[in-house]
């Protein structure tokens, strides 16, 4: 388990997630080379407090659950080889018959595992729309061609025209002005009535104040020396970088279009496809990603018991 520095939980044992255990979850994680969007440390890290994540090992699987005092509870799908029925089976009946939930259910399946599990008695699989992925061609966002982006390349020129604005590497420098931003952000959009806006919010500081030690990719845009627009991002797998985290200064139209073409061309030309993640089923931010032409949407899937 490499140089983890204390025995990792073993199920029916969970640990709560934290920074101390980035070693041994990013080596499960990458050795899976996952294609959803959560199945990063970064995004479990950032997430874990408002999901309160909690993980642990069975033989060859990683397991992680959404934790949540209420009864909520729900698990990610095991992750390691296949097949993963039994393992599968065993982590909702525990969830049920020792946690005590109702409904007890895996969130973000990816279309891997089931297909493992098709056919098995006793469990039903539903796709969940509002969580699929949005995966990109680089080089499409790069390079912005054709008709069918001619509403972004109107949008760059139109920030491009008004401002001198400058692109720069994400460093530690910047950090405290992204977060000022990403604070005036929620301020505009009423983040503490919003209990998602608030989750993500939190995300965002966390990403921010933890930027180095999550070894993150992230890009600013600059007007008059000041950060207008930040982004992060990493590797998903060997073929896909993920973008975690994308703010802008809601009053400067076009800054979105433009930190989105500059963080892609920057770090992500040698990377053949960009996951953009979900959009929750908010009309505004589908119909965004949409206009964007993916080349695929990454399925999800509800996998629970009959």
């Amino acid at each position: 388990m490499g140089n983890y520095l204390s025995p990792p939980p073993l199920f029916p044992e969970f640990k709560p997630l934290g920074l101390e255990d980035q070693e041994i979850l990013r080596r499960l994680l990458w050795e899976y080379q996952p294609e959803t969007s959560e199945l990063t440390f970064t995004n479990l890290f950032i997430w874990k407090d408002h999901y309160n994540l909690a993980w642990s090992l069975d033989r060859d699987w990683l397991l992680i659950i959404n934790a949540a005092a209420n009864g909520g509870t729900w698990a990610f799908p095991p992750l390691g080889p296949p097949s993963r029925t039994e393992i599968c089976l065993k982590l909702l009946q525990w969830l049920r018959e020792e946690k005590g939930v109702r409904g007890p259910r895996i969130e973000r399946a990816d279309n891997r595992i089931v297909a493992e599990l098709a056919g098995t008695p006793g469990l039903i699989i539903e796709p969940l729309r509002d969580h699929f992925d949005y995966l990109y061609q680089s080089a499409d966002l790069i390079q912005l061609q054709g008709h069918k982006y001619q509403t972004q390349r109107n949008h760059i020129n139109h920030v491009r025209r008004s401002f001198a604005y400058v692109y720069e590497p994400l460093q530690e420098k910047h950090l405290s002005a992204c977060l000022h931003l990403a604070d005036t952000w929620c301020a505009v959009k009423r983040c503490v009535e919003d209990l998602s806006l608030a989750g993500e919010w939190e995300a965002v500081r966390a990403s921010l104040r933890n930027f180095q030690q999550l070894n993150l990719q992230g890009g600013v845009l600059l007007i008059d020396d000041q950060v207008e627009a930040f982004t992060l991002g990493e590797l998903l797998n060997q073929e896909t970088a993920v973008v975690h985290i994308e703010k802008a200064n809601p009053e400067i139209s076009g800054l979105y279009a433009a930190i989105n073409q500059e963080f892609c061309r920057h770090c992500w030309s040698q990377v053949p496809f960009i996951n953009r993640e979900q959009d929750l089923g908010v009309p505004g931010l589908r119909s965004a990603k949409i206009s964007y032409h993916p080349q695929r949407l990454i399925e999800k899937f509800r996998i629970r018991l009959v």
